[in-house]
């Protein structure tokens, strides 16, 4: 797993923060603009309706995050 260093939501623009301060979403503060982006896209892959309940969609995310030895 790559290690990238965690920005401080302070030091984030204003403009490029979201609300929500979860460890991979802090990532993306190295590169400020994508964070919406890449919120944007977690709440619809999580949220939106699917043929995959938000149960599973969490137990598929917890599963490749513990084969990746992935903190987050």
């Amino acid at each position: 797993m790559a290690f990238i260093k965690y920005i401080n939501p302070e030091d984030i623009p204003s403009a490029d923060s979201v609300n929500d301060t979860d460890h991979i979403l802090r990532i993306h503060g190295v590169h400020s603009r994508i964070m919406k982006h890449h919120y944007t896209l977690y709440k619809e892959l999580m949220y939106s309706k699917g043929p995959l309940t938000r149960i599973q969609r969490e137990m598929i995310a917890v599963l490749v995050s513990a084969i990746n030895k992935c903190h987050y």
